[in-house]
């Protein structure tokens, strides 16, 4: 019988063995085997070292590759091109497209400096970055409060505040679902991630924001470089997070956010 030995074995191939009945076995201790009179399975989890390099590819620099993709699935990119589209360096993107290839997530066609990936396996690459996020810090929230504003106003005052001072800025949470799918009749909160300086402290005084315990009707997420801004969208004058983006947030939220982001994934994204 046919049998594979590998360091690592993607869930895809693996999946893909056992269609063909090939045999197989990694250093995670997974094990296959099919032959007449005896048949095995075991599926055990990759070994730390090779979880710990899983877990880096959604974190900084990394997960703005991954982001690109998921948000371009469609497209075919070169390193160099899905290198400026990411705002990371070439050397970077080449990287992840290589860690990407060993889980049988990509397509490939040309050589050389020619050669060009496509994401062929979005849904796979989404739900293995949402098994990551319990392992991935959330984002620090700064609550405030503004008074004489019910959310879906404070939304576009926020947006014009911010636009009239050149504020980097991208809405998320339930907010930001609820202008790509609408879901629940309401929200309750404003929830945004921006660049911190003197120009956003001045844009947060202008809109009389009071840090609050309880009771925030804004919340911020500061962003530690431009690449948290990635891929944001424009509807209706408002800058919002990418999609991809707005559902990982909404995963860890509270309440129905999770019902909201399964609606978002089902209507918005796609995959």
């Amino acid at each position: 019988m046919l049998l594979l030995v590998a360091e690592f074995i993607s869930p895809g191939g693996k999946e893909l063995l056992r269609t063909e009945r090939v045999g197989y076995y990694d250093s995670g201790g997974s094990l296959f085997l099919s032959a007449h009179g005896a048949y095995l399975y075991i599926d055990r989890p990759p070994p730390k070292a090779l979880s710990k390099s899983v877990r880096a590819l959604f974190s900084g620099r990394s997960a703005q590759v991954l982001h690109t993709l998921l948000v371009h699935h469609q497209e075919w990119f070169g390193g160099k091109e899905l290198a400026e589209r990411a705002q990371v360096s070439p050397a970077t993107a080449s990287q992840i497209l290589t860690e990407l290839e060993r889980f049988d997530w990509l397509a490939s066609r040309g050589q050389g400096p020619s050669k060009e990936r496509h994401l062929k396996e979005p849904a796979a690459l989404l739900d293995a970055w949402v098994k990551q996020l319990p392992s991935i810090r959330p984002a620090t929230l700064q609550r405030y409060y503004v008074p004489a504003m019910t959310a879906g106003n404070l939304l576009e005052h926020v947006g014009q505040v911010f636009t009239a001072h050149n504020v980097e800025y991208a809405i998320s949470h339930e907010a930001a679902a609820q202008r790509y799918a609408p879901f629940l009749s309401s929200v309750s909160q404003v929830r945004c991630r921006l660049l911190a300086g003197p120009v956003a402290s001045a844009a947060i005084g202008e809109l009389g924001a009071r840090v609050v315990s309880e009771g925030a009707n804004l919340a911020i997420i500061e962003a530690k470089s431009p690449g948290e801004l990635l891929l944001r969208e424009c509807v209706g004058g408002i800058w919002l997070a990418s999609p991809i983006q707005v559902y990982l947030d909404l995963l860890r939220g509270e309440g129905r956010a999770k019902e909201m982001a399964e609606h978002l994934r089902r209507e918005r994204i796609g995959f």
